[in-house]
């Protein structure tokens, strides 16, 4: 008498550039394969970083549930290791729902650590504290050098202005004598059954996109909420206070630059930033590219996703 294998729910990514689409792909994806939403954006972790965020209200979600949100206060750090560890317990229990978890957000290194074969090295609190002081007093450069002295693939991967980067790749180069770079995720994934569906879109279209979010965000009151997560503690956030167009903000409210100028440094940043992400992004081979404005890109993306269970 034979049996049939239970089919296992695919873990699905949709990936790419900031603005090029991936939220709307990834509820028309949830819709299509009876999944639910994890958020994997660093930031959007944060309760009250919501329009900076561009986080999804309530009433835009369609109804599906979303998870791995507002899970940290504003002073709180943020840790990729705490946030693999909770990314991949909620998709066994969806999985095991039979539901098919849809992973979306901006920041790669985190899809990465879900999806990928990474461990992470100990830490030490003593190195760690010592580092920190250093990046107080000497300053984020002065590190960001002697972290490209030690490791120049991590230091052209983090952002000079990265502080908390920088201190924990020093740390795992001294405690494991290797380089930082050498404990970055492998192009394996934990889970066979996992697929990147990538939003392509052209620099053109990407940048008039981002131009128009920025806009938007400003209208719908984004000075106020940083002048609100500033009370709240954000200046004393290692992480959130890192947030591109929250820095800006603040600088702008603290008189050392104007409005029209945190508007025009956001954009750029985020620009900037569009620019990396879809750089990390289109090295790896495994990615599925779908086009923003594709009509078919909805039945391209699961097709293939019924590939990887098939």
């Amino acid at each position: 008498m034979g049996s049939s294998a239970q089919v296992v729910a695919p873990i699905v990514a949709v990936v790419g550039a900031t603005a090029a689409g991936k939220t709307s792909l990834s509820l028309d994806l949830a819709e299509a394969l009876g999944g639910e939403i994890i958020n994997t954006d660093a930031m959007q972790v944060y309760r009250g970083m919501d329009i900076g965020t561009a986080k999804l209200p309530v009433a835009e979600r369609r109804g599906i549930p979303h998870h791995l949100l507002d899970l940290l206060d504003i002073a709180e750090p943020a840790s990729v290791a705490d946030f693999q560890g909770l990314a991949r317990e909620t998709i066994a229990t969806l999985r095991a729902a039979g539901k098919t978890p849809v992973l979306v957000g901006g920041s790669a290194l985190y899809t990465r650590a879900i999806l990928d074969r990474f461990e992470f090295p100990g830490t030490s609190d003593e190195v760690r504290e010592r580092l920190e002081k250093e990046l107080e007093t000497a300053g984020e450069k002065a590190l960001h050098d002697r972290l490209r002295a030690l490791d120049p693939v991590a230091a052209g991967r983090i952002e000079i202005d990265n502080g908390r980067r920088v201190v924990r790749a020093l740390e795992v180069i001294e405690l494991t004598g290797q380089p930082f770079s050498a404990r970055l995720p492998e192009q394996v994934y934990h889970d066979p059954a996992s697929i990147q569906i990538g939003v392509d879109i052209s620099r053109e279209a990407l940048d008039v996109r981002i131009r128009q979010r920025v806009a938007e965000m400003f209208e719908a009151g984004f000075v106020d909420e940083v002048a609100r997560l500033l009370e709240e503690g954000l200046g004393r956030s290692r992480t959130a206070a890192k947030a591109i167009g929250y820095q800006e903000v603040a600088a702008h409210l603290a008189g050392e630059m104007t409005l029209p100028e945190a508007m025009e440094r956001t954009a750029i940043k985020t620009r900037q930033f569009a620019r990396r992400q879809d750089a990390w992004f289109r090295k790896d081979p495994r990615v599925v590219w779908v086009s923003y404005d594709d009509p078919a890109r909805l039945e391209k993306a699961v097709a293939a996703v019924r590939e990887v269970v098939s």
